[in-house]
């Protein structure tokens, strides 16, 4: 996969995290927009470390998908509590 498809992926990654975990965000659509984009590079880079699992095969991959939805996941729930309660 390029560059173009993981910005993509890491657009719906973002809103379905978005989805997963609804709620209140301290930035808006285009602060959780980035935290797809670099949640999906995140996971994908560390599903082919830690786990061995190579993630640039297709972009219908189900593995892909997992470890750019878990990776906008953590950075997601990660700038909740850095930055939840500074902007109420």
């Amino acid at each position: 996969m390029g560059i173009v498809s993981w910005i993509i992926l890491g657009l719906l990654a973002g809103a379905i995290a978005k989805l997963l975990l609804p709620g209140k965000d301290p930035g808006g659509i285009i602060v959780t927009t980035l935290i797809g984009i670099a949640g999906s590079f995140i996971g994908g880079w560390l599903s082919s470390k830690i786990l061995h699992k190579s993630v640039n095969v297709h972009f219908f991959d189900l593995p892909t998908w997992i470890a750019a939805i878990a990776g906008a996941l953590v950075l997601l729930i990660a700038y909740r509590l850095v930055f939840g309660k500074s902007r109420d």
